[in-house]
């Protein structure tokens, strides 16, 4: 049964104002009420490069995650960050966003591939000793803007690789809205079946008139786990300037009802009342 991860950290880590900590609380807790199967909330990163995400460990204070049946996934570009972020019990996955794009992977964490995989190796063996899951997002997986090499056997040699420091669960991300439903259609179900024991996520990034063929075809290949952001808000700061939005959760809900295809039910009351408190959250 296909499940979703909804990313407010991804839909506001890109606004240059800062948003109050309560605002964000208030917005996440409605999240959490939905019944997502994950909440990607905050990130533990360089305040320097992500400034919007300073208060994420004054933000994970102010979740009720007792009373919600969805996990908390945190981001981290480094050993350290990932220290901070499993010393609080309420989150449960760490997620690290390596690059198949070696000019992207500089821009983004400040470190080469082999420098990241040396990181995510740290990161993995920090997350069994905490009891937390380790993720990993294949940013660029569906190729990149800079001329770096990139085909559908590199992503497998290096996920191959990132097997081996026991990481299970990936993304195949898009970073800059480079896929097309024929990108998701040949490469997705490739890694599924060469990878067969992990659990494989999309996070696809799109212009809305093409969100919805996108959704489409990750539910057409069997997705697992589907990234979506309430009215397609966000996007990646650290890969244009002119940013293509994240994949709308209501773009999937209604290719999901298109296709008639089964998933993890959530509380559309409480939705549309997440829905109605967006504005407070990204119109200010």
């Amino acid at each position: 049964m296909l499940k979703i991860t909804e990313c407010p950290r991804d839909a506001m880590q890109g606004i240059k104002n800062f948003i109050p900590t309560d605002v964000k609380a208030t917005y996440i807790n409605l999240l959490l009420k939905v019944g997502f199967s994950r909440i990607d909330f905050g990130s533990f990163v360089s305040h320097k490069a992500m400034p919007q995400m300073r208060d994420s460990a004054e933000l994970v204070k102010k979740l009720d995650i007792d009373s919600s049946r969805s996990s908390l996934l945190a981001i981290v570009a480094n050993v350290r960050g990932a220290q901070e972020a499993a010393e609080f019990d309420e989150i449960s996955i760490i997620g690290f966003p390596f690059s198949i794009s070696e000019t992207f992977q500089i821009k983004n964490t400040n470190s080469t591939i082999t420098e990241s995989l040396k990181r995510v190796g740290e990161i993995s063996a920090l997350c069994r000793k905490k009891n937390k899951t380790p993720l990993i997002y294949l940013s660029m997986g569906f190729g990149n803007p800079y001329g770096d090499n990139w085909s559908a056997d590199v992503v497998s040699e290096y996920t191959v690789q990132l097997e081996d420091l026991g990481i299970h669960e990936f993304v195949l991300a898009d970073t800059v809205g480079i896929s097309t439903p024929e990108k998701i259609r040949q490469l997705y179900p490739q890694l599924k079946k060469e990878f067969s024991d992990c659990s494989w996520g999309i996070h696809l990034h799109s212009r809305p008139e093409d969100a919805f063929e996108k959704a489409t075809a990750a539910i057409e290949v069997g997705c697992d786990r589907i990234d979506t952001a309430i009215r397609g808000f966000g996007g990646c700061p650290m890969a244009s300037d002119d940013l293509t939005g994240n994949l709308a959760t209501e773009t999937l809900l209604k290719a999901l009802e298109t296709a008639e295809t089964p998933y993890e039910k959530i509380n559309k009351d409480y939705w549309l009342e997440a829905i109605d408190y967006s504005n407070q959250v990204f119109m200010t």
